[in-house]
């Protein structure tokens, strides 16, 4: 397995500063990112005139079949640059160098670069313009986010490639909408260092949570209740992935991410889940949280999940 660190640090914060050279102020993501966390306040939010810059393409369906798009989302302070490598490579591994890149704010509006291709599994890549957002921010962007993309797009179920705080999300977004049929539902989902189960040193010490025999933590949040008390409402046709980190020190963790935490899902979805798959990827250089996404042997192993690559 060939992971150049040193090189993948340089471009990953070369792209980083580009792009906070972009973005909205502390003041505005932060304000916003309020609002959007308490559902009586998010009707100011939407009080806002929507507005969509189109710069996307659509391609024709080369075929008579349902598309299903692969859908990357990041999570808390990420970015485009989050999910960049993972997308460059599904192009690759698919045969085709085109997507299509979403931009949204917590205002609901919209910026479409890039194309909808006319395969089966078109690549979206979905980018939140007020990044600094807890779990709350996180679901009513999808709350809005998701249902523009399958109308406009003609969707009815998406493969998520989801990272860090998108990952329970994804989760909860699918739980929530259950029984909405005007609303994507999930195929796969691909989770790479989600924090199920808390966050370390916010509320997640290293090594004092523990999974009991039947797989549950001993040590629950309240995000973690929501799961455990709608577990039966995840769709049993869905198939997962749950990829987590351990940098063998002594803290049993990716860095920011506890082991618990990651496999605490699996109590919640293995049971109803179509599918459910497991990967421990160890070792400073390469299980690090943030540096996850963007490890070639990651990727390869989701790639290889949704069927872009054999």
């Amino acid at each position: 397995m060939s992971f150049n660190t040193k090189k993948y640090k340089e471009e990953a914060e070369k792209n980083r500063k580009h792009n906070l050279s972009e973005e909205p102020s502390m003041f505005n993501m932060i304000s916003l990112a309020i609002l959007a966390t308490f559902a009586p306040t998010r009707i100011f939010l939407r009080m806002h005139k929507k507005h969509i810059e189109n710069k996307a393409t659509i391609e024709e369906k080369s075929g008579n079949f349902e598309q299903i798009p692969v859908i990357y989302l990041h999570g808390f302070r990420g970015g485009d640059y989050t999910t960049a490598v993972m997308v460059k490579q599904a192009c690759k591994d698919k045969g085709n160098d085109k997507y299509l890149k979403v931009t949204a704010d917590l205002l609901g509006n919209f910026k479409l670069e890039g194309t909808w291709t006319g395969d089966k599994n078109p690549i979206v890549q979905v980018v939140f313009r007020q990044r600094i957002i807890g779990i709350y921010g996180i679901d009513y962007y999808l709350s809005f986010v998701l249902p523009f993309l399958a109308k406009r797009y003609h969707f009815t179920r998406y493969n998520a490639v989801a990272h860090s705080l998108a990952c329970p999300c994804v989760v909860r977004t699918e739980m929530k909408n259950y029984r909405n049929k005007n609303f994507p539902h999930l195929k796969t989902c691909s989770f790479i260092a989600g924090p199920f189960d808390g966050v370390t040193y916010l509320g997640d010490i290293p090594n004092v949570n523990i999974l009991t025999k039947k797989g549950r933590p001993s040590v629950i949040n309240p995000h973690y209740f929501y799961f455990l008390f709608r577990r039966k409402r995840f769709n049993p046709n869905i198939s997962v992935l749950n990829i987590y980190g351990n940098i063998l020190d002594n803290t049993n963790t990716d860095k920011f991410i506890s082991v618990i935490s990651a496999k605490s899902i699996r109590y919640i979805l293995a049971p109803n889940a179509h599918s459910y798959h497991e990967v421990e990827v160890r070792g400073k250089k390469y299980a690090e949280h943030s540096w996850m996404h963007d490890n070639p042997f990651v990727i390869n192993i989701v790639d290889k999940f949704i069927g872009l690559k054999k």
